[in-house]
């Protein structure tokens, strides 16, 4: 009797291991994660050669072979914001990059702050174009009180399950297009890994726990202003509750150095570590599709351990200098092939967005200045240009342009609608409001001391103005070279966008004095650009107008 007990116990105890774990014990299993983020667009290669989907398809088509032939998987997936950023892209609702990304075979991706740029309607379209699922735990849709798309996906390779789980940053609320996240509740993405993960590790009992997130790497857990991101999410959840965390959303190569001091500058092909917060490990892949992210682990008897991280540039390019003075570009790494299919599929998209781009709209004497890095911390000849010319076009007596709005340079030379598209690729309208003097000092010592390093940082026009950051307000505001009169009224111009609440700036629309336009940035500057014909970077100098303190 007490033989047969044990003998009992045994197949029992086998019966409940079985049950548990789908997996071998004792067997080493191979998986390799790819990943990219923040495409915003970049289907196609740039005029260099560099990045573009049909070198990503050869790359990741020749890595799945590679690691199927030593018996292991592939997942691939993508941290958001494929939308937004080219005008090829933008015009055709991001049909190509989707289309594209169906091709390279993804699996997941999760939603991006730009998949809320345009109505609902057209991220549900673009769901239909998909046939990978696109998630986010985090943003409920107003009507159902539901998850606006599916909050996680199970994915099974070679007896595991993988658990991914998407979420979105909060600050969607503020970044989004407002008239589209009014219909939307982003909740707290920690709190919402948090209880995701208890459902489903009671109900899926997953093997290994990926979080796709679209939140921001912020080096220690330092956001700032921003909403926390997968530093501080990994920190705060218990020590290893997601194997490994794929970001976006911050446009940021994920290395840190020996020290375990984050890359700055980090060069393409140099070793990458990525960071290793609380047991969980935590990549990002730049921007453009500029990398592939590749992560080899190794996962044993419900040990999930890294092997290998790698960032691999798709053609990326160093500027040189030849002997005899002039400069070349020479590839970092040799040269990935463009996959045919997928290269003759989308150069239909690429040829069509020429066709109606490639439209010459004025020249340009000198460069006006939009690079993020400069635009978001000083004021610039661009953004004089364009806050300008829509206060202009609106008469309006002052013009304020958000940084994050425009997103590059014009350089000397022709200028084509195209130009001005992925300046302003938004598509915002402009908007006025009359304020009295008193609501635009009011207005002015909130939206002038906005952070430097963030899209909601000011560009000014037609008025100038000391900003104490110290004091936390500003002072010798004048409008037109006048004194602010506190009891007049001043007509400004500002993007729909913000107007609405965007990147965190005072909601202007309720004002009984707001009118949208209706004139859409970028076809409004087209317009400026047509009637002078030709620019003079130099006469929108925004000298000494804006003094901060």
């Amino acid at each position: 009797m007490k033989k047969l007990t044990t003998f009992s116990a045994i197949v029992l105890s086998l019966g409940l291991i079985s049950q548990a774990y789908a997996y071998t014990q004792d067997k080493t299993y191979k998986i390799t994660v790819l990943h990219a983020n923040d495409t915003h667009g970049h289907f196609w290669k740039n005029s260099k050669g560099e990045y573009g989907f049909a070198a990503h398809k050869t790359l990741i088509d020749n890595i799945r072979k590679e690691v199927q032939g030593k018996g292991g998987s592939v997942v691939l997936l993508h941290a958001g914001d494929y939308n937004t950023g080219v005008p090829e892209s933008d015009m055709q609702n991001a049909k190509p990059d989707i289309e594209g990304m169906n091709m390279i075979g993804y699996d997941v991706a999760v939603l991006g702050n730009h998949e809320f740029d345009f109505p609902i309607q057209l991220l549900e379209m673009q769901e239909k174009w998909a046939k990978f699922p696109l998630i986010s735990a985090n943003v409920i849709n107003k009507k159902t009180n539901k998850p606006l798309v599916n909050p996680y996906v199970m994915l099974n390779r070679d007896d595991l399950k993988i658990a991914v789980v998407g979420l979105t940053t909060e600050d969607t609320a503020k970044l989004g297009n407002p008239e589209v996240v009014d219909h939307v509740i982003f909740k707290n993405p920690i709190e919402t890994a948090k209880n995701t993960l208890a459902e489903i590790n009671q109900t899926e009992k997953p093997d290994i726990r990926i979080a796709l997130t679209h939140m921001g790497y912020y080096f220690d857990g330092k956001h700032g202003h921003n909403a926390p991101g997968d530093v501080t999410m990994a920190r705060t959840l218990e020590k290893g509750a997601f194997d490994l965390i794929i970001g976006g959303h911050t446009h940021d190569t994920v290395c840190l150095d020996e020290q375990g001091q984050f890359k700055i500058q980090y060069t393409p092909g140099e070793t990458c570590k990525p960071d290793f917060q609380n047991g969980t490990w935590i990549v990002q892949a730049g921007e453009w599709g500029k990398y592939i992210g590749r992560a080899d682990f190794e996962f044993k008897n419900g040990e999930t351990k890294l092997v290998k991280y790698e960032l691999i540039p798709i053609n990326l390019k160093q500027k040189i200098k030849l002997e005899d003075g002039k400069t070349d570009y020479k590839l970092y790494q040799p040269e990935i092939a463009e996959d045919p299919t997928v290269f003759a599929h989308l150069k239909k998209y690429q040829d069509e967005g020429d066709r109606l781009l490639g439209v010459k709209v004025g020249e340009v004497k000198g460069k006006f200045v939009g690079d993020r890095k400069i635009i978001r911390f000083h004021q610039t000849n661009l953004g004089r240009l364009i806050a300008q010319s829509q206060m202009e076009r609106v008469k309006a007596d002052v013009g304020i342009m958000n940084s994050g709005g425009i997103r590059t340079d014009i350089n000397e030379g022709e200028t084509t609608y195209k130009d001005l598209l992925t300046v302003q690729p938004f598509g915002n309208m402009i908007a006025t409001v009359d304020f009295t003097g008193q609501e635009l000092l009011d207005y002015l010592n909130v939206v002038a001391l906005k952070q430097v390093d963030s899209g909601a940082y000011p560009q000014f026009a037609g008025l100038s103005m000391v900003v104490d950051r110290t004091a936390q307000k500003v002072s010798d505001v004048k409008v037109g070279g006048k004194a602010l009169d506190l009891k007049k009224t001043y007509k400004v111009s500002v993007p729909d966008y913000c107007a609405g609440g965007g990147d965190g700036y005072p909601v202007l629309k309720k004002h009984p004095s707001y009118v949208n336009t209706g004139f859409i940035d970028a076809e409004m500057l087209k317009k400026y650009f047509e009637e002078n014909k030709v620019l003079d970077a130099s006469k929108y100098d925004p000298k000494d107008d804006i003094i901060f303190k």
